[in-house]
């Protein structure tokens, strides 16, 4: 098999510094379901390759980030944000890192399909249940997300990001959906998943790679994220596969850990 260096194209690397720091919002009473998932899974890609970094949290890291997306990390001089173009960061740049060097090219495509998969589905179903669903948003979203924030702003800026995400979810062809229409899309995507993890550890046998980072970190979130309606831990929780793997990778990445600066997961009952 081809060394890393060549299979994923020559780029000059550096050394992972140990003041590295991820920014995210409070998880206690301001981030939302959508932005737990995605600052979840890096901090969990981070853990899984073995990069010492802190947890900083702003109330307006997401404003603080240079794409207005989260999560975004501090890494020396370099700075980027959000969850694929960090991976593809410490992929190609941090040297000795890469979770999926040793995967065949057929393997590397099944990776990013799911990955895919995990994106389409899982993150826009977040998105809409967060900001589309009237329930959610009038008596979760919109307070949690402008609660930082003095009136007015918590309502404009409340606002502003209800408009950002209708605007992403008509692109991708979700804002017309129906609710029932969203969950069977999710049904159908957890299926997927739990097809392809089987009885498995991890998505591709006895190592972790990007996938189960990410899957990581949106099925653990919903588990634990409460929500005017938790029909979406219920269907995680149906797939006794894909909670025992939530499980898994909480036990062996977080448990160990400082909890000064990683949050206690607790499953919704």
């Amino acid at each position: 098999m081809a060394p890393p260096e060549e299979r994923f194209g020559s780029q000059p690397q550096i050394q992972w510094p140990e003041n590295a720091e991820l920014y995210q919002p409070y998880e206690s009473n301001q981030i939302l379901l959508p932005e737990s998932s995605a600052c979840l899974s890096i901090r969990t890609f981070l853990h899984m390759s073995g990069l010492h970094f802190k947890v900083m949290l702003k109330p307006n890291a997401e404003h603080m980030s240079p794409t207005g997306r989260l999560p975004f990390l501090v890494c020396g001089k370099q700075l980027m944000s959000e969850v694929e173009p960090i991976i593809q960061f410490v992929n190609t740049k941090i040297a000795g890192t890469h979770l999926s060097s040793e995967l065949t090219l057929d393997q590397l495509a099944d990776m990013k399909a799911y990955l895919n998969l995990t994106e389409m589905v899982l993150a826009n179903a977040e998105l809409y249940i967060t900001w589309a669903d009237k329930e959610t948003r009038s008596e979760i979203s919109r307070p949690r997300y402008g609660s930082p924030y003095p009136w007015p702003l918590n309502h404009i800026l409340s606002f502003r990001r209800q408009f950002e995400v209708k605007n992403h979810l008509k692109a991708v062809g979700w804002y017309d959906k129906t609710l029932e229409q969203v969950y069977e899309d999710v049904h159908i995507g957890l299926q997927a998943l739990s097809e392809r993890l089987s009885s498995q550890d991890f998505f591709f046998g006895s190592y972790p790679t990007e996938l189960d980072a990410v899957v990581f970190g949106h099925l653990y979130s919903i588990l634990t994220t409460p929500l005017v309606d938790n029909r979406l831990a219920e269907m995680v929780q149906s797939h006794e596969n894909l909670t025992r793997f939530c499980r898994m990778i909480d036990n062996l990445y977080f448990k160990e850990l400082d909890f000064s600066q990683e949050s206690t997961f607790e499953f919704l009952p």
